[in-house]
């Protein structure tokens, strides 16, 4: 079973592909009851999933729209759920490649073009604008990462077998395991 942590809409190719595989069942969690999820919560607390009952955790950009405090409690909490050995797969914006944008003074130009239009540094930094606009204050950014602090802060919440690299397109992407618990 993977958590599908911020989940958005149901499309099928919002689940990375190492969980569409055979034999994993997807479990749909996010704030915004209007996108239909499996179970309505936050990242930050999800006592409604029982403790050490999902082999993985997917989170495709959502920890940014986390305040910096909050983040140690969305990955304990994804430690939480997890089974010893589960995996947790993130990935969000690279803030080290978003300065290297700003520093060439294009904070506003379009860095690319997604689905809901284009993307500027600033949006990376700060969350869609026009989505913010409309009223989806789900969408702020209040934190970021570089591919050092994401692999502090995975440390920190007690993750092993850490692997953090940078994307391709302005993205960072973090792998950590749940330690088996040791023996006394």
């Amino acid at each position: 079973m993977v958590l599908h942590v911020g989940c958005g809409p149901y499309n099928p190719n919002k689940l990375h592909a190492a969980f569409r595989k055979e034999g994993w069942r997807e479990v749909r969690v996010d704030i915004n009851p209007a996108v239909k999820p499996d179970i309505v919560a936050s990242m930050l607390a999800m006592p409604m999933v029982a403790a050490g009952s999902v082999d993985g955790v997917w989170s495709s950009h959502n920890i940014e729209h986390l305040y910096a405090h909050e983040v140690p409690v969305a990955l304990r909490e994804f430690a939480r759920v997890l089974k010893p050995g589960g995996v947790v797969l993130l990935t969000m914006p690279d803030l080290q490649a978003v300065a290297e944008l700003i520093v060439a003074d294009k904070l506003d130009e379009p860095a690319y073009v997604s689905p809901a239009g284009p993307i500027a540094p600033l949006d990376i930094l700060y969350g869609h604008r026009p989505q913010i606009a409309m009223g989806n204050v789900f969408m702020a950014h209040r934190t970021g990462f570089t591919a050092r602090t994401l692999a502090q802060s995975l440390t920190s919440a007690g993750f092993a077998q850490i692997k953090v690299e940078r994307g391709k397109n302005l993205d960072l992407w973090a792998v950590g395991y749940k330690p088996a618990p040791t023996a006394v």
